[in-house]
C-alpha cells in the first residue's frame, strides 16, 4: 500500500482560487493523456505518487478522457481505491462534462439532462460520492445559459460537487454565467482555459481580464502547447513524441520552420534564465499572479519533477517579457 512522503507539503506553493477559500497547488496534474486504457497502469500509479509526494494535490479529469471515453476516470478511480483512498481529504479531484460522451442527442452539450447524468457516471467510475470541482467543459450555444448554470447549481446542492467551474468560456459569457451563479449562491470559483506563450486567446477574448475583475481563479491547460514549448523538437521530431504517436491534437504541420525558429529563440532565453524551455513556459503563465495553477501532463515521473522547478523563478524583467512577445508574434524573426 502506497504511503505518501511526509515532506509532500514542504516545497509546494498553494494559491487561493479567486476570492474563494479553496487553495490549488501552483502546478496541477492533468489526466487528459497517459491515463487511458492504452497506457501502462504501473506508470499511471507512478505519475500519481510522484505528483502527490511533491505536493500536487489536484488531479484533473473529464468524462471523455481516455481513450476510450471514461477510461481515465476509471483508471484513476482504481488508483484511488487501491492506493490513494486514505488521502481523499487531502486530494482535490475535478471532472467535467460538455463535449461528446455517448451517442444520441443527450450525450454532449450543456443540457441539465446531460450534465447531471454525466456527473453520476463520472462518480461511479471514480468510486466517489462527490468531486471537488465539476466543470461545464465548453460553451453551448444551443442550450440556454441559465439551464446549464442551474444544472451546475444542482450538482452542488445534491452534494455531488463542492465547487463548480467553467472551461473554454470567453469573457463575455463568463460574466453572464457568473451573475446567474451568484444569484443562485452557487460556489463558482474557477475557469479552465488554454493559455501559453503561443496561445494568448484568453487575453484577446476577455476571459483573463474578466476573471480577474470578478475574482475567479484560472487554471491553464496546454501551457506547453502540446510539447512544442519544450526541448523535444529542437532537433527534429522524435519517434516517441506526441506528434508521431497521436496526431489528433497536434500534427507535424504545426512544426513549421518559423515555429521551430521561435522555439529555438525561446529556448535560448530560457537558458539565459537558468531554466529549461518548459520551465520558462510554465513560469510565464504564472508570471502575474492572475493564473491560479498550471495543468501539466506527463508520460514519465521525471517530467513532473522537472516541471515543478518552474515555480522557483516566475519573475520576468520587462525586457524578457517584451522579447517573449516579439518572438511569439514573429516580429523578431
Amino acid at each position: 500500500m502506497y504511503q505518501a512522503s511526509e515532506k509532500r507539503y514542504d516545497s509546494m506553493t498553494y494559491y487561493g482560487s479567486g476570492s474563494s477559500g479553496l487553495k490549488l497547488p501552483v502546478v496541477s496534474l492533468g489526466l487528459w493523456h497517459n491515463f487511458g486504457d492504452n497506457a501502462d497502469y504501473e506508470n499511471m500509479k507512478a505519475l500519481c505518487f510522484t505528483a502527490f509526494d511533491h505536493g500536487i494535490t489536484h488531479f484533473d479529469l473529464a468524462n471523455n478522457y481516455g481513450p476510450p471515453y471514461g477510461s481515465a476516470e476509471r483508471n484513476f478511480g482504481k488508483i484511488l481505491k487501491e492506493e490513494l483512498g486514505g488521502y481523499r481529504d487531502e486530494l482535490l479531484i475535478s471532472t467535467k462534462a460538455g463535449y461528446d460522451m455517448w451517442a444520441g442527442p443527450y450525450g454532449d452539450g450543456g443540457s441539465r439532462k446531460y450534465l447531471l447524468a454525466s456527473l453520476d457516471q463520472s462518480l461511479k467510475r471514480l468510486g466517489l460520492e462527490y468531486v471537488d470541482i465539476f466543470y461545464h467543459h465548453r460553451m453551448d450555444p444551443e442550450t440556454p445559459l441559465e439551464e446549464t448554470m442551474w444544472a451546475l447549481n444542482q450538482a452542488v446542492k445534491s452534494g455531488k460537487a463542492l465547487y463548480v467551474g467553467l472551461s473554454n468560456y470567453n469573457g463575455k459569457t463568463l460574466a453572464k454565467a457568473a451573475e446567474i451563479l451568484k444569484d443562485l449562491k452557487c460556489p463558482f470559483i474557477i475557469n479552465q482555459n488554454r493559455y501559453s506563450i503561443f496561445d494568448r486567446t484568453i487575453e484577446y477574448n476577455g476571459l483573463k481580464k474578466t476573471a480577474y475583475e470578478l475574482q475567479k481563479g484560472i487554471i491553464a491547460f496546454s501551457p506547453l502547447e502540446q510539447g512544442l514549448l519544450t526541448d523535444r523538437y529542437l532537433n527534429g521530431i522524435p519517434e516517441d513524441s506526441r506528434i508521431k504517436k497521436d496526431g489528433r491534437y497536434i500534427q507535424e504541420t504545426a512544426l513549421t520552420k518559423e515555429r521551430l525558429l521561435q522555439i529555438k529563440k525561446l529556448n535560448a532565453l530560457a537558458s539565459e534564465r537558468g531554466q529549461s524551455l518548459a520551465q520558462m513556459a510554465l513560469a510565464w503563465v504564472l508570471r502575474d499572479g492572475i493564473v491560479t495553477s498550471v495543468l501539466v501532463g506527463a508520460s514519465k515521473p521525471q517530467q513532473i519533477l522537472d516541471n515543478l522547478e518552474a515555480v522557483k523563478n516566475t519573475g520576468f524583467s520587462k525586457e524578457e517579457l517584451d522579447l517573449i512577445d516579439q518572438i511569439s508574434t514573429g516580429s523578431s524573426l
